[in-house]
């Protein structure tokens, strides 16, 4: 796309300078002529103007973010098409005067605990109200995370925002190609499908590299990085960052879990857990403060008459009452008594003088009752919730479950059920949940209904029937299809076991399935196939595919503190052999052998002490 610097669009907005392109849109910083302030204009590129489809999620884009109020995240100011001079489709947003994430990454290196925590929270913050909304990011990434000059941290281009209001899901192709290939969720690269976990997911790749100054994967395509997302899983930063607090380490673990069911459930149970790391690493956060925003009080006048003053400690009493002070002491003996702590007495010149306790402040005594209707308030609200969850439940993921099955679990929580469509889907076994809308991690009301999408299974598409060809023979000659004749069959490596299964099955074919490791092929996908389908075989005969079961080796993961059968658990879903050794009667994970971080085969033992 050509620069536009120097138009105006829409009559009002003066380009000025290039800030940014991306495979959608360029970014411009503007003058808006009418209200004679900076703002960003967001221009879809030409070619893409024309296409409907995308036209309609760059609307959607302005729509979504237009429905956030945020202060940590860019708002939108204006959308519309420019009719007069360039066509264009535009988007108005706040100009941020500052730079991104990225910038301060490659300037420090890397950030410490204590910065990741302070950029963090406000970018989840600000991601927890989009998820309670229904929008979900799906691009979050150090590029769009914007920093002022003043020092606020902003959220940048919602332009794959998706959710419930906003439309349907993404073809796996469509978010390799949209989507930032070293931040997508393994269920993005494997169905083109995702929810708020997805977020939490690329989030959790973005901690790893700001803690660490790499990402977690890397390769020479795109294609090449989303199946390690698919087949590994992320090591521990700790590994190559030492010093990293383990509870750190396994808030990252668990938003990087391959099962979107382990990761925190959106934005706002995240922002929990880095909060209270956040009060971990630094207890002087856990003191409440009552910033109430009082006038100051004035300055209380001297009296005339003097009192004697006494120190108990660090506290100043300067109130006696029934004191009259001696005629035949000079002033300048009245200076301070300091007498210790704990150890009051009566200054030896006052005999008579009784100490009186030091009265509350009117305004100590204001800001304490205001603080109690305060927490009385929030205790009140506290107990609404409760009794009313105005901002519904958060649902539970059901992908991948039979109908049966996601019927009860949402019935279990107060949620009606509606299959909404049936789809043919190769990936995903007939009868199981392909998506859900609303999605996992989303809230809805009690008594809400949940549309299910159900899968149909593998689309056979039937074998033409030939059309007999007349003949001008007087008498005709039946014809008839060689049922040994020699078929061609097609070759299924990189797709999908079920798909080889069923059509070279329909072909006449048996079919011989073996598994083995890969580390480049996708879990359930073929690595190798006999014949490979270079030449025509004969029917009955047998077809013998190699199916990966993932890859060969695992990253022992971080189950430190975690409970003696959940760690077992968590070991054993990556095929590993777990022993478990106890001291006493303890009952979590105090050690684990080979050490975290360590590249084991499947099927390897692994011990943990529980102590």
């Amino acid at each position: 796309m050509s620069d536009l610097s120097g138009e105006i669009i829409d009559n009002r907005y003066e380009l000025l300078s290039l800030i940014a392109a991306g495979g959608m849109a360029s970014i411009y910083k503007a003058t808006d002529q009418r209200l004679d302030r900076l703002v960003a204009v967001k221009i879809m590129h030409p070619h893409l103007a024309n296409d409907e489809e995308f036209v309609n999620r760059f609307i959607r884009e302005a729509k979504a973010i237009a429905s956030l109020s945020h202060p940590n995240i860019v708002s939108i100011q204006d959308q519309g098409w420019n009719e007069g001079g360039t066509p264009a489709v535009f988007i108005v947003m706040e100009y941020i005067d500052g730079f991104t994430l990225r910038e301060l990454l490659i300037e420090r290196g890397r950030l410490t605990p204590q910065e990741l925590l302070h950029y963090a929270i406000p970018v989840v913050s600000a991601l927890a109200q989009a998820h309670s909304l229904g929008i979900n990011h799906r691009d979050l990434k150090p590029d769009n995370i914007l920093i002022s000059k003043e020092g606020r941290i902003k959220i940048a281009d919602f332009g794959l925002a998706r959710g419930a209001t906003l439309g349907g899901t993404l073809t796996v192709e469509s978010s390799i190609v949209l989507g930032s290939v070293s931040y997508l969720s393994p269920e993005q690269v494997e169905r083109g499908i995702s929810d708020a976990r997805s977020d939490i997911y690329s989030l959790g790749i973005m901690f790893y590299e700001l803690l660490t100054g790499v990402k977690p994967f890397d390769g020479e395509t795109p294609i090449q990085i989303a199946l390690k997302h698919v087949n590994e899983r992320v090591p521990a930063p700790s590994l190559l960052q030492p010093g990293i607090p383990p509870a750190l380490d396994t808030l990252v673990l668990r938003a990087t879990a391959h099962n979107p069911d382990q990761r925190q459930r959106n934005g706002a149970e995240l922002l929990e857990e880095l909060t209270q790391l956040q009060i971990y690493l630094d207890p002087k956060r856990s003191q409440l403060t009552l910033d109430l925003d009082l006038p100051p009080q004035p300055p209380t006048p001297k009296r005339k008459s003097a009192r004697p003053e006494v120190r108990i400690g660090s506290t100043l009493v300067t109130k006696v009452r029934n004191f009259t002070e001696p005629t035949h002491i000079k002033r300048e003996e009245k200076k301070p008594t300091f007498i210790p702590e704990g150890k009051l007495e009566t200054p030896p010149l006052l005999p008579k003088a009784v100490a009186k306790r030091r009265k509350t402040s009117k305004r100590v005594q204001r800001n304490r009752y205001i603080a109690f209707i305060i927490l009385m308030l929030l205790v009140a609200g506290g107990l609404y919730q409760l009794a009313w969850p105005v901002n519904g439940i958060s649902l539970p993921s059901v992908v991948g479950m039979n109908l049966t099955d996601a019927t009860s679990t949402l019935s279990n929580i107060g949620m009606q059920t509606v299959v909404a469509q049936r789809e043919f889907d190769s990936s995903v076994p007939k009868g199981e949940v392909i998506s859900s809308s609303p999605g996992g991690g989303a809230r809805l009301k009690r008594g809400g209904t949940v549309a299910l999408t159900i899968s149909e299974g593998t689309a056979i598409e039937p074998t033409p029937t030939p059309t007999p060809i007349p003949t001008l023979s007087a008498t005709p000659t039946p014809t008839s299809t060689d049922p040994n004749a020699p078929i061609t069959i097609s070759n299924y490596v990189g797709l999908t076991s079920d798909q080889a299964q069923s059509e070279l099955t329909a072909a006449g074919l048996t079919v011989n399935q073996t598994f083995a490791y890969s580390d480049t092929i996708a879990t359930g996908s073929v690595i190798s196939q006999t014949p490979d389908g270079t030449a025509p075989v004969t029917p009955g005969s047998t077809v013998t595919i190699v199916v990966s079961q993932g890859a060969a080796n695992v990253y022992i993961p971080n189950v430190y503190s975690l409970s003696g059968s959940y760690a077992t658990k968590e070991l054993e879903n990556l095929q590993l052999r777990v022993i478990v050794r106890k001291i006493g009667n303890g009952k979590h994970v105090t050690n684990i052998s080979p050490k975290v971080g360590t590249s084991v085969k499947r099927g390897s033992t692994v011990v943990i002490t529980l102590g």
